[in-house]
């Protein structure tokens, strides 16, 4: 990798990022419908998903055309440059449809199948926020100019608050809450905010001391992993893994070991 690539590839997903963030905000119909369902009838597409992502895909297209895609509306590219856009164009649909705020557009960029550069924007808390592998995790927001992240020092399980979030199929989300109902016994409490790329940039600003959920997708927590571990945050799955559709986690230090060691024991990864 060379030195100017990161920077390279780290403008374009911040301005694709902003413009898609913008679109969605700003050009969200009144009366916005869904335009397809995945995984189950709950489980939905809007047009807006699909215009984002068309704008985003086309924008790093024109810029760098030998570049792959993979993104959750469909884009699916090979490339020859060693370069993959990873594209969830619009995290927490579901949230968006019904007008709640916590919602994301995530994009990372791959380099020989690693994380070089994670982008999430939350455009309806006029947050953003980035990181390139090996050079930390940054944000900018509310706070005035741009901040370097650092995750929350570890408190004690019992006094952690951990988010997760629930799948779409009702038999694996009924397992789900089985998990949770085991956990927060355990816990501080628990959070659930439906956008998975916003609870790992969460769990990097501080607001939370860890994740978890089962059945993300690449494109759900590329970006977000990335700018959770350049805060100092530990990510991972099952025990020895990395983050996969069986399981994500992301926590500070003290808390991952504990949170993974019995997300493993209550069966969080399995149906």
């Amino acid at each position: 990798m060379t030195d100017t690539l990161p920077a390279e590839l780290l403008q374009l997903a911040r301005q694709a990022a902003a413009r898609a963030g913008e679109l969605l905000k700003d050009g969200r119909p009144a009366d916005l419908t869904v335009a397809a369902t995945k995984s189950s009838p709950i489980d939905v597409v809007t047009e807006m998903d699909i215009a984002a992502e068309k704008l985003i895909t086309g924008l790093i297209a024109d810029r760098r055309p030998e570049d792959g895609f993979l993104g959750e509306e469909g884009a699916c590219v090979e490339g020859t440059s060693g370069v993959r856009w990873v594209i969830d164009p619009l995290d927490g649909t579901v949230n968006y449809l019904y007008g709640l705020p916590t919602w994301a557009v995530s994009i990372a960029a791959e380099l020989d199948g690693e994380a070089v550069v994670g982008v999430v924007v939350v455009p309806m808390r006029g947050e953003a926020f980035h990181a390139v592998r090996g050079r930390g995790a940054w944000a900018t927001g509310a706070w005035a100019g741009e901040r370097k992240l650092a995750c929350r020092a570890a408190p004690p399980l019992d006094q952690a608050l951990v988010a997760t979030g629930f799948n779409y199929v009702a038999e694996v989300r009924a397992h789900q809450a089985d998990v949770a109902h085991r956990l927060i016994p355990l816990l501080r409490d628990i959070r659930r905010s439906g956008s998975a790329a916003v609870d790992l940039c969460d769990v990097a600003v501080g607001r939370l001391d860890g994740y978890y959920e089962r059945g993300l997708n690449a494109w759900d927590f590329a970006a977000g992993d990335l700018i959770a571990r350049e805060s100092g945050a530990v990510t991972g799955g099952r025990p020895g893994e990395r983050p996969s559709r069986e399981l994500t986690v992301a926590a500070t230090s003290g808390v991952f070991e504990p949170l993974q060691s019995l997300l493993e024991e209550f069966g969080a990864w399995h149906d």
